[in-house]
């Protein structure tokens, strides 16, 4: 039986690539947390996954100690060989070369925004946002950012989404929160004042019962995007739980492809 939902080439909006290192954790934890690209694109091939957003894995860890600026290189040379990815470039702006580097791959067609991590680099976003914002709304960038543990407050971020209107901002893993509140995402959206501000699906709290479809209920399906944090989580799982959440159809059409092609436009293509 066909089924119009599973037909839709989704979108991913947050994903990575590359080898997953976290010294904390046992060397299968890693292994199993680890994708190089093209296993990236086959597991989002399988579940019609059409085209994968990714930054890479080496920008970001080990925890404190990634040098975003050869991450970024790495991804430059890796996603324009690679059909069915695109890339953000990571910014650390802790390593001020990556506004640098940022400024010229943003130029370039497999670049299609930037990427923040305040938690694996180790700065508070309020410290760091006036000149972050500045620059991303001086290239009316897209920003993906991890939130909302206590470096990456959705709360921090409000303010310069609304001062600058030109940047479009996506808080990543609806659900997350480091004080166990599943709600700042959401939050953050409602007290944002420009309609430049969305969430992803990306958080393993998606698995919870009624949180995606609460979050639809909150602030409209025209603000909720598909993601995965593939390969540290499953694809499939993550497209199932759109696939079959508690939606109308036009709902999750806009979730699983048509939010992101309005968002990122021609830069998909």
């Amino acid at each position: 039986m066909h089924d119009p939902i599973a037909s839709i080439s989704a979108i991913d909006v947050h994903g990575h690539y590359g080898v997953y290192i976290q010294y904390d954790k046992a060397p299968l934890y890693n292994q199993m947390m680890t994708g190089d690209a093209d296993e990236v694109v086959r597991r989002a091939t399988a579940v019609n996954v059409g085209l994968t957003i990714v930054s890479p894995l080496l920008a970001l860890l080990p925890r404190f100690k990634a040098n975003a600026a050869v991450g970024n290189e790495e991804a430059a040379r890796i996603v324009a060989q690679t059909p069915g990815l695109k890339q953000y470039v990571v910014i650390d702006p802790l390593r001020p070369e990556t506004y640098a580097q940022a400024d010229e791959m943003l130029k370039q067609p497999q670049c299609v925004g930037i990427k923040l991590h305040p938690e694996e680099h180790g700065y508070p976003i309020r410290d760091h946002a006036a000149p972050l914002f500045e620059f991303a709304a001086a290239r009316k960038a897209i920003v993906l950012t991890h939130s909302s543990e206590q470096n990456s407050l959705c709360e921090d971020f409000v303010p310069w989404a609304n001062k600058f209107p030109e940047v479009r901002l996506i808080l990543a893993h609806i659900g997350c929160g480091w004080d166990g509140d599943i709600t700042h995402q959401v939050r953050a959206i409602q007290k944002s004042q420009h309609g430049n501000v969305y969430a992803d699906t990306s958080s393993a709290r998606s698995i919870m019962p009624n949180l995606i479809e609460w979050a639809v209920k909150e602030v409209g399906a025209e603000r909720v995007l598909f993601g995965t944090d593939t390969p540290l989580y499953s694809t499939a799982m993550q497209r199932a739980r759109i696939n079959h959440a508690d939606l109308s159809d036009a709902d999750k059409r806009l979730i699983l492809r048509d939010n992101a092609v309005k968002l990122f436009g021609s830069r998909l293509g």
